[in-house]
C-alpha cells in the first residue's frame, strides 16, 4: 500500500436508501447497523444526509438520525453530509448540533449544504424557493455566530454557545468559494467530473482565508468507490444506483434501489440507456489492486486529506463486503 493512501482518512456518507420491497424504517435501521460495522472497520466518519419527499431516500431528518447513529457507536465521528442550511433557521441548526455535541462530546461534525428542495412541491412545503440558496454565506455566518456567542440579538443558543463543532461546507458550485472565504473545510464531488472538481479545489486553496476553525485548507473528495473480487462484480454494485439516477432524470422521481438483475432485464428507451450508461462510468471500481491504483491517482491529482465514500447498492451483503475490502486497502491489509 502506498504511503499516500495510508495517510488519507476514509469516511462514509450513507443516504439511507430504500430498496424495492423494503420500508423506510428498514432503511433507517440499516443505516444505524451499517455505522456499527464501519466503525469496526476503521472508518473515520459516518455521515447522514437530508432529502425531502424522495421515495428512494428515508433520511429526511439528519440530526435525528445522527443522534441514533452516535448512540449506537462509540468512537467513529458522526455528522451530516449535510444539513441543507437554506431549509432551516440557523439558530435551530445550532441548537440541534449543540445538543448532539453535548450528548456525544468530541464526535460530532456539522456538514452544511446550500441546496433547497428537489422539486417545486417540496420547496413550497418547506416554505422555500431556489433563491434561498443565494443567502447561504450569510446563513453560514449567522450559524457560526451562534456558537461563538456573537449574535447581535441578545439571544444565546443553548447549549451550542461555546461548543466546538467542526463545520464543513459541501462545495457544490459556489460552495468552494464560500468555504474558502469562511476558512472552513470543504467537501467536493463528484468523481465523474474530475476537471470541474479540480477547478473547485484549486479555487478553494488559492482563496482560502485561515480562520479559528481551520488554519489551512482541508479538502474532502466524495464519490462512489466499489470494490469486489472481480471487475464485473464491482460493476454490478453500481447498477442499482445508476438505474435509479437514470429513472429520476427521465421520470422526475427518484425510486427505491432495484436488484441488479431486474435492471439488466429491462428494456430501456434510448434516453434512459444514455443516462444509465453515464451513471455507470467515472466511478472508482474494481478489485482491490485496481481500486488502490485509482485512489493513488485521485489523491495525487487532488492532494485531498480525506475521501468520503458514498456508495449505495441493493445487495446489503455485497455493499458491506465492498467497504470491508476498501478498509483493507487503506489499512494496508492488501496490495
Amino acid at each position: 500500500m502506498s504511503s499516500l493512501i495510508a495517510s488519507t482518512r476514509f469516511s462514509v456518507l450513507d443516504r439511507s436508501r430504500t430498496r424495492e420491497g423494503g420500508t423506510s424504517a428498514e432503511a433507517l435501521r440499516d443505516t444505524v447497523r451499517f455505522a456499527q460495522r464501519l466503525e469496526g472497520l476503521g472508518y473515520h466518519r459516518f455521515w447522514v444526509s437530508e432529502h425531502h419527499g424522495v421515495p428512494g431516500v428515508a433520511g429526511s431528518a439528519p440530526t435525528v438520525l445522527a443522534a441514533a447513529v452516535a448512540g449506537a457507536t462509540r468512537t467513529i465521528r458522526v455528522g451530516t453530509g449535510g444539513v441543507m442550511l437554506p431549509n432551516h433557521r440557523p439558530l435551530v441548526v445550532a441548537e440541534q448540533f449543540g445538543v448532539l455535541e453535548s450528548l456525544f462530546p468530541g464526535r460530532i461534525d456539522m456538514g452544511l449544504g446550500r441546496s433547497v428542495g428537489f422539486t417545486d412541491g417540496v420547496r413550497r412545503a418547506l416554505g422555500r424557493d431556489k433563491d434561498d440558496a443565494e443567502d447561504f454565506a450569510a446563513q453560514l455566518d449567522e450559524l457560526l455566530g451562534w456558537f461563538d456567542g456573537t449574535s447581535p440579538t441578545g439571544v444565546h443558543a443553548r447549549p451550542a454557545e461555546g461548543l466546538a463543532v467542526p463545520p464543513f461546507v459541501l462545495a457544490m458550485g459556489e460552495g468552494a468559494a464560500i468555504a474558502a472565504r469562511a476558512g472552513l473545510p470543504m467537501v467536493i464531488g463528484d468523481l465523474r467530473d474530475r476537471d470541474r472538481m479540480q477547478r473547485g479545489i484549486d479555487h478553494y486553496r488559492a482563496h482560502f482565508r485561515p480562520s479559528p476553525r481551520a488554519s489551512e485548507p482541508y479538502v474532502v473528495v466524495s464519490g462512489t468507490v466499489a470494490v469486489a473480487a472481480t471487475p464485473e462484480a464491482a460493476r454490478r454494485l453500481l447498477i442499482p444506483e445508476a438505474w435509479s439516477m437514470a429513472y429520476a432524470r427521465t421520470h422526475g422521481t427518484f425510486p427505491p434501489l432495484p436488484p441488479a438483475e431486474h435492471v439488466e432485464a429491462l428494456t430501456m428507451t434510448a434516453r434512459e440507456r444514455g443516462f444509465y450508461e453515464s451513471g455507470l462510468s467515472g466511478h472508482i471500481a474494481g478489485t482491490e489492486e485496481q481500486v488502490a491504483h485509482q485512489l493513488e491517482i485521485l489523491l495525487k491529482e487532488t492532494a485531498a486529506q480525506e475521501v468520503l465514500v458514498t456508495t449505495s447498492t441493493y445487495d446489503r451483503a455485497a455493499l458491506t463486503d465492498s467497504y470491508r475490502r476498501l478498509a483493507g486497502i487503506f489499512a494496508g491489509r492488501t496490495g
